[in-house]
C-alpha cells in the first residue's frame, strides 16, 4: 500500500493579512474627548482615565485631515485630541454628527496624511475575512481578524424613530476603544466603521458590529457639505414579512418588507404605493429585511429618484419614487437653516413632524405638529411630555408646521409653553420649559 500523501490541500489560497494590516494601521487614529479644557498627553489606559474623558478610534478618509468616527465617541467632549500612528497629537474640530447612524465627522489641521479608501460594503459576503483596526483599552493600532458573520443586523442600541441599524456583524475581536475604528477587507478597503458589541461583561464576547461603508460614505458627504445629514424618506411604516403576511400578500416565499401604512403626502403616496405592498428591491438591490431597506433608502437625499420593485396581491410591479424629507419636501434646505433647526430640536431633545390632515381631524383640532420621539433626560423629557403628543400652540400661537414651531421658540424670551392634545386622552395638555 502506498503511503498517504501528506501534502496540504487548500480549497482557496491561504489569506495573508500582513499587507492589509500595514496599509490600515497608519490611517487609524486615537481620539480622546475631553469634557473640560485641553490637557497634556498621558499614557492612561482604559479604566484609569480621569473623569470627563472618553476614548475611541477614528479613520482618516482624506489626506487633508477629515476623520470619521462614532458619534458616541465624541458627543460629550468639549475638546477633541487626535493622536496619529506616529504619536503626533492634534486638536480636532467637529464638522457634523449624525446620532441616527452613530457617525461623526471631525477634522484636524494637517495635510499629506495617509488615508483609507471606501470599499463597496454591498460586495462583502458572509464568510469573508475582515480585519478590525482600532485602539482598544488605549492600546494603539491593534489589529484583529475575523469573518463577516451576518449583514443587515439590527441590535436596538440607538434611540429615536429615525435610527438606522443595518450593521455588518463580524467575529473580529472588538473592545472598548475600538469604537470608530476601521473594518477592512483583505485588500485594505474600508468596508465599515466598528461601532458596537453585544456584551454582558463590558468586553468582547464573540460578535462586533460595524456601520456599512456605503452608508458611511453618504453620511460623510452630507456632513462635509451641509454640516448635517440630508436624509430622504419613503414615508411608510414597515415590518418584516412573516408567514401570515406572506399568505395575505400572495407570496410564494418569505421575501421583502411589508408596508403597513402609507403616510399622507409622502413620497410613497405620490408613487401610488399602498398599504399591503411588499417591497423586494430598491435600485435593483434586494431588501429582505427592514434594516436592509432602511440602509438602502438612507443612502439618498430628498429629491433623489429610486426604482422600487414590489409585490401587490401576488403580482410583481416596478415604479419610480422621488424621496422627500420628513416634512414631505423634495428640495434640500440650506446648510444654515438645517443646522439651526437641527441644533434647536436636538438641544430640546425631541423629534417632530407636521401632523397629517387625517390626524388633526381625528383629534378634533385645526392644526398641529406631532412629537415623534423624546430623548431621555432632555429638556422636553423633564416636562413629562411623551411621544404622540400633537402640539397645537406654542406660547399661545397656533402652529401647523415644524418651521412655525421652531421660529416661535427661537424668538421666545426663554420661556416656552407647549399646548396640545393626545389621541387617547381627553382634554388639552400644557408643558412649560426654559429654552
Amino acid at each position: 500500500m502506498s503511503r498517504p500523501d501528506k501534502t496540504l490541500h487548500f480549497t482557496s489560497a491561504p489569506t495573508n493579512f500582513i499587507e492589509a494590516a500595514e496599509m490600515v494601521t497608519t490611517s487609524v487614529v486615537n481620539i480622546k474627548a475631553l469634557a473640560g479644557s485641553k490637557r497634556s498627553k498621558s499614557n492612561d489606559v482604559w479604566g484609569s482615565l480621569n473623569p470627563g474623558i472618553s476614548t475611541g478610534s477614528g479613520v482618516i478618509i482624506s489626506s487633508d485631515g477629515y476623520i470619521v468616527t462614532n458619534n458616541h465617541v465624541i458627543e460629550d467632549g468639549n475638546t477633541l485630541e487626535v493622536t496619529l500612528y506616529d504619536k503626533r497629537t492634534f486638536e480636532a474640530k467637529v464638522i457634523g454628527k449624525d446620532p441616527s447612524t452613530d457617525l461623526a465627522l471631525i477634522k484636524i489641521n494637517k495635510s499629506d496624511l495617509p488615508y483609507l479608501e471606501f470599499g463597496n460594503s454591498d460586495s462583502t459576503r458572509i464568510g469573508e475575512w475582515v480585519l478590525a483596526v482600532g485602539n482598544p483599552f488605549n492600546l494603539t493600532s491593534t489589529v484583529t481578524a475575523g469573518i463577516v458573520s451576518a449583514k443587515g443586523r439590527n441590535i436596538n442600541i440607538l434611540e429615536g424613530n429615525y435610527k438606522i441599524e443595518s450593521f455588518i456583524q463580524t467575529d473580529a475581536a472588538v473592545n472598548p476603544g475600538n469604537s470608530g475604528g476601521a473594518l477592512v477587507n483583505t485588500n485594505g478597503d474600508l468596508v465599515g466603521i466598528n461601532t458596537a458589541i453585544i456584551t454582558q461583561s463590558g468586553h468582547y464576547e464573540g460578535y462586533s458590529f460595524a456601520v456599512p461603508a456605503n452608508l458611511v460614505r453618504k453620511i460623510v458627504e452630507d456632513l462635509k457639505e451641509f454640516g448635517v445629514v440630508q436624509r430622504g424618506f419613503l414615508g411608510v411604516t414597515i415590518e418584516d414579512v412573516d408567514e401570515d403576511i406572506a399568505k395575505q400578500s400572495g407570496l410564494k416565499k418569505l421575501e421583502g418588507v411589508h408596508i403597513a401604512q402609507i403616510n399622507p403626502n409622502s413620497a410613497a403616496e405620490d408613487a401610488k404605493l399602498k398599504a399591503g405592498d411588499v417591497v423586494t428591491h430598491i435600485n435593483g438591490v434586494e431588501v429582505p429585511t427592514m434594516p436592509a431597506l432602511q440602509e438602502q433608502v438612507a443612502r439618498y437625499r430628498p429629491g433623489d429618484e429610486l426604482s422600487i420593485e414590489y409585490i401587490r396581491k401576488g403580482k410583481r410591479y416596478k415604479t419610480n419614487i422621488t424621496l422627500k424629507d420628513k416634512r414631505n419636501r423634495t428640495t434640500l434646505s440650506s446648510k444654515k437653516k438645517i443646522r439651526k433647526e437641527v441644533e434647536l430640536l436636538d438641544d430640546l431633545g425631541f423629534e417632530v413632524r407636521s401632523a397629517s390632515s387625517e390626524e388633526v381631524k381625528s383629534l378634533g383640532v385645526d392644526n398641529g405638529v406631532k412629537v415623534i420621539s423624546v430623548r431621555k433626560g432632555s429638556k422636553i423629557d423633564r416636562t413629562n411630555l411623551t411621544p404622540g403628543f400633537v402640539i397645537t400652540k406654542v406660547n399661545d400661537k397656533a402652529v401647523s408646521t415644524v418651521d412655525e414651531l421652531t421660529a416661535i421658540i427661537e424668538k421666545s424670551d426663554g420661556k416656552v409653553m407647549l399646548e396640545g392634545v393626545y389621541e387617547d386622552y381627553p382634554g388639552e395638555y400644557f408643558y412649560a420649559f426654559k429654552k
